[in-house]
């Protein structure tokens, strides 16, 4: 099979597809059903490496779904879901997570550096003290994204921004090779979006993938190389200037006009 690449760091892919190993994630034949009400159908999709993915699509499209069927945290009807070609059950060392702030229970009585060491544990060992090692290596994560003096602070003290940055850092702690993010852009505000960019250009410089759930249309070609356009089903994937047309976005929407690129953001609000 041969997939899409581009040199890591670069907002561009090339024309030409090159013949390369395993993919980071590869999907197959995905379905998963809510209540027998299929909220993904047979999704087929392989992620270039070392890239920058968009999941786009609208409210009730499946894409949080997406990330968690691949992770193990929702149960699939049928389909395969493969890390750099092996199980994902047996790769899960290699996969960081940033799950949507709103699913966490903020009141648990442990520090910002606790939830970063928490990243960790894939390399200390479950019921094994957290050497200073790693503590130093969980600070270094918290610098990274801004929160080093919030360190001994209570994850429940923290703002909305400051948490969304806290669980960035567990993820970078987890050194991983693949990265799945559920909207962390979503509420936050204008520093904690910086911060949330540069990891993610830090992690792209370095040769990882991150796929990461998004709602503002606006903002996908100036922060993504490739998109998955999703609606229960794939409408589209590829490189950013290929899928995000009009055409490809109104099917993706339900079939609703949709404006040319330059003036998309007026939709971001609605596209969450």
């Amino acid at each position: 099979m041969q997939y899409l690449w581009r040199t890591p760091g670069s907002r561009t892919a090339p024309e030409e597809a090159s013949p390369i190993g395993p993919p980071p994630l590869e999907i197959r034949g995905l379905t998963v059903a809510y209540h027998r009400r299929p909220v993904l159908w047979n999704v087929d999709y392989a992620a270039p490496p070392g890239g920058l993915i968009a999941v786009v699509g609208p409210n009730g499209a499946g894409k949080s779904t997406l990330i968690k069927a691949c992770l193990g945290l929702v149960p699939s009807v049928s389909g395969t879901v493969e890390v750099f070609g092996r199980p994902i059950a047996r790769q899960r060392r290699l996969i960081g997570y940033v799950p949507q702030r709103e699913s966490v229970d903020w009141d648990f009585p442990v520090s910002a550096l606790d939830v970063v060491a928490m990243g960790r544990y894939g390399k200390i060992g479950w019921f094994r003290p957290v050497t200073r090692a790693h503590k130093e290596a969980a600070l270094h994560a918290l610098e990274r994204v801004g929160m080093a003096d919030f360190a001994k602070r209570q994850i429940g003290q923290l703002s909305g921004g400051q948490q969304q940055r806290v669980f960035l850092a567990r993820a970078l702690a987890q050194e991983a090779q693949l990265y799945f993010m559920d909207e962390p852009f979503a509420g936050v505000d204008a520093a904690t979006e910086r911060a949330v960019l540069q990891v993610l250009r830090d992690l792209d410089a370095a040769g990882r993938t991150v796929i990461c759930v998004h709602h503002d249309l606006q903002t996908v070609s100036d922060y993504f190389d490739h998109a998955l356009l999703l609606n229960t089903r794939v409408v589209a994937q590829g490189p950013v200037a290929r899928v995000m047309t009009p055409d490809l976005l109104s099917r993706t929407y339900g079939g609703r006009p949709m404006p040319a690129p330059a003036a998309l953001g007026t939709l971001g609000a609605e596209a969450s």
